[in-house]
């Protein structure tokens, strides 16, 4: 691999004895890993589920390498896992949350860390994971839909900008940061490319700038986690350095380094921080109700096809109706791609389900269920119908009889397909 004669002379030095071990590294191919979605199973369940689980990373305990060649796989379809870079895993990990905290992924695409984060939620409380890149906002809301996550509200602002919306208001933060991705060498060849000095300064300067509006929106108490794929000090030790120096209620608790001559993993780089003092409770805007014939038609379609109810704020926005967490603040000023779990639609007077809800609902919950055989799967991803006999109405396909992958409408013996356009395979 032809790696920057620079970089190469800075690892030397920062390395020393172990540079040798870190230059072999390169000549390995990458570990691949995924990380069970406990949304939806458990990671024994999952082990019995699939053949494919290898063994554990060692830092997270809904992690495990595979082979990586499982996207269209029937389990991945259905959610039960995020395909993870292993070292990646451990940001999340180290954030402590706990259910019922409001937390920000404050650099959320493509949605490894916001699903795990989720995960860790358990459907309580509240994940605001924002983006700042418009068309990766999108691949990080199909991620979250399709992990069925219900209580994640998905932004697309720039940080100074939410720092003014959101001041100390979030118990957990993490700060996956632009970096100069000297971690993904091994990956990305445009990583490579696009290296030099001067850009691992330029990309300290950007990450202590994020730190600052990060530092606002952490509640007294709370803690952030920063994180990087480099292994540039000054990306690294010395952000978090400077960070904790500049802000006197802020204090380092750890630091973690991993290096992929050591671990099974590429290059990874985090710290953890605590705000001291006590959290103050306030009162905050509400958001603006939805409007009643959409909420209406939802409640009606919920008591025709469905054996749950839900409950909370229900909002329209653009044209379809979301349940927003109960700890989300009022919309005004926030610029938001998706406030919440999607219902569905309204179209000439007859609620539409989305399929994020189709994705957060467990088989329980819906009065008609359709258990897919693989092959059936592969046909019902294409957008094709499946002929079968029952009930009229909205239902749930299912993977292993358990795990539901979309919808479907039973009319005169044919189960027609609502699988999402935007997924279908060619």
């Amino acid at each position: 691999m032809n790696l920057p004669e620079a970089f190469k002379e800075r690892m030397k030095n920062d390395l020393k004895n172990e540079y040798e071990s870190f230059l072999e590294s390169y000549e390995k191919e990458p570990t691949i890993a995924l990380r069970v979605n406990t949304l939806k199973l458990s990671v024994e369940d999952f082990q019995e589920t699939v053949d494919f689980c290898g063994e554990n990373v060692a830092w997270c305990p809904t992690g495990f390498y595979y082979d990586g060649k499982k996207g269209n796989h029937p389990s991945s379809i259905a959610g039960l896992f995020y395909s993870q870079e292993p070292s990646a895993q451990i940001a999340a990990e180290l954030a402590d949350i706990q259910k019922g905290d409001k937390v920000l992924d404050l650099c959320a695409a493509p949605g490894g860390k916001s699903t795990q984060l989720a995960a860790k939620l358990q459907g309580e409380g509240l994940l605001i994971s924002n983006e700042v890149v418009g068309n990766r906002a999108k691949i990080l809301c199909e991620n979250i839909e399709r992990m069925g996550v219900k209580n994640a509200v998905v932004t697309n602002m720039y940080p100074e900008k939410m720092e003014r919306i959101f001041s100390e208001f979030f118990d957990k933060i993490v700060v996956d940061a632009p970096c100069s991705g000297e971690g993904m060498f091994r990956k990305d060849d445009v990583a490579i490319q696009e290296w030099s000095i001067e850009h691992t300064q330029s990309c300290a300067s950007r990450q202590l700038s994020i730190l600052d509006s990060a530092y606002k929106m952490l509640a007294p108490g709370g803690k952030l986690v920063y994180s990087t794929c480099t292994f540039a000090k000054v990306e690294n030790e010395e952000v978090a350095e400077k960070f904790a120096e500049k802000y006197s209620d802020i204090t380092i608790l750890e630091m973690h380094r991993l290096m992929p001559h050591r671990i099974e993993g590429e290059g990874h780089f985090s710290a953890v921080f605590k705000k001291s003092g006590e959290k103050q409770v306030e009162k905050l805007s509400s958001p603006t109700p939805a409007k009643k014939e959409m909420t209406e038609a939802y409640r009606l379609f919920e008591k025709e096809n469905l054996n749950t109810k839900l409950d909370g704020n229900f909002v329209s926005f653009g044209d379809f109706l979301y349940l927003m967490p109960k700890e989300m603040i009022s919309l005004d000023k926030i610029k938001c791609i998706r406030p919440g779990l999607q219902l569905g639609e309204v179209r000439k007077g007859r609620f539409i389900p989305s399929h994020h809800l189709c994705m957060a609902l467990k088989k329980e919950d819906f009065k008609r269920l359709i258990a897919l055989s693989d092959d059936e799967i592969s046909l019902y991803t294409r957008g094709e119908a499946i002929i079968h006999s029952g009930e009229k109405g909205y239902g749930a396909m299912l993977y292993k009889e358990k795990y539901p992958i979309g919808w479907y409408k039973l009319s005169e013996g044919l189960a027609k397909n609502h699988y999402p356009k935007y997924l279908r395979k060619v």
